[in-house]
C-alpha cells in the first residue's frame, strides 16, 4: 500500500479529525498511513478482530454490520468524511462489528497504534477524538430511542427526515443504500419496509425507485414526531 502522497496530503489536513493538529504531529500521521481505493462488497474487518487501523471513510459507503447464529444486521451505513470504528481503535479492544465496503470505496488507513501514540501528545487530536466519540454515542442514543419509541414507518419517515437536512434540505432525498440495508438499518424486514413507504405515501411522501420526495412535508412530520432536539448535521 502506498503511504500518502504529497497531492494527498491538503485534502487530509481538512479532514475534521486531523485539521487542528500541530504540523509536526500531523506529519507523523502522513508518514504512517495509506489511502487506498478499495472494490465493492470487500471485507475490511471483521467482528472480533484486533484494530491495526483507524479507517477514515473518505469518499465511497460502507456498511457496519453485526453477526450472531448465522444471521447479520446492519448496524450503521458510513457516508463520507468519517471515521470508523474509533472507539476499538482508542481502547485497543477488538471489533464489536465487521465492516465491508458498499460501493468502491476511499479509506485512509492510519495505524492503531500510531493513533494511540499521537493522540496523547496532540491536545487538538485528543480533543477531535473526544468529540467523534462523543457524535457516535449521541448516534447511538438516537437509534436506541427511536428503536424503542416509534413503529416501523414512523422510523422509516424520522430517517427519510434526517437524510432531508443532511442532502440540502431541498424537499427530496437520495438514497444511497439497497431498500434491503435500509430495512436491515430500522431492524425490518424488506417486506415490512415495503409496508412502511406505502404508510409514508398516505403522509405525503413519493418513491420512485431510489429517488424519494416530499410532497408534504408538514405531514410527514407530524406523522414521522423527529426528535425535538436536532445536532448541527
Amino acid at each position: 500500500m502506498p503511504n500518502v502522497r504529497p497531492g494527498e496530503k491538503p485534502e487530509i489536513a481538512r479532514l475534521p479529525l486531523f485539521r487542528e493538529m500541530q504540523e509536526e504531529q500531523r506529519e507523523r500521521i502522513f508518514s504512517g498511513s495509506f489511502l487506498q481505493v478499495f472494490p465493492p462488497q470487500l471485507t475490511l474487518f471483521e467482528l472480533g478482530q484486533h484494530p491495526d487501523f483507524l479507517h477514515v471513510l473518505i469518499d465511497g459507503l460502507v456498511e457496519l454490520y453485526a453477526t450472531s447464529a448465522g444471521r447479520d444486521t446492519t448496524m450503521r451505513i458510513v457516508e463520507p468524511v468519517t471515521s470508523f470504528i474509533l472507539a476499538a481503535v482508542v481502547t485497543d479492544m477488538p471489533y464489536l462489528m465487521s465492516a465491508r465496503t458498499l460501493t468502491s470505496s476511499r479509506i485512509l488507513l492510519v495505524p492503531a497504534a500510531l493513533v494511540r501514540e499521537v493522540v496523547k501528545q496532540d491536545c487538538a487530536l485528543m480533543q477531535a477524538t473526544m468529540r467523534e466519540l462523543a457524535l457516535a454515542y449521541r448516534d447511538m442514543v438516537r437509534a436506541l430511542t427511536d428503536m424503542k419509541l416509534r413503529q416501523s414507518a414512523e422510523r422509516l419517515g424520522n430517517l427519510l427526515l434526517q437524510q432531508e437536512r443532511r442532502q440540502g434540505g431541498n424537499g427530496a432525498v437520495q438514497l444511497k443504500a439497497e431498500k434491503r440495508l435500509l430495512a436491515s438499518l430500522l431492524g425490518m424486514t424488506p417486506e415490512n419496509l415495503s409496508r412502511a413507504f406505502a404508510v409514508l405515501g398516505q403522509h405525503g411522501l413519493e418513491v420512485d425507485g431510489a429517488q424519494v420526495r416530499f410532497t408534504d412535508q408538514a405531514a410527514l412530520e407530524a406523522f414521522s414526531r423527529p426528535d425535538p432536539v436536532k445536532d448541527d448535521d
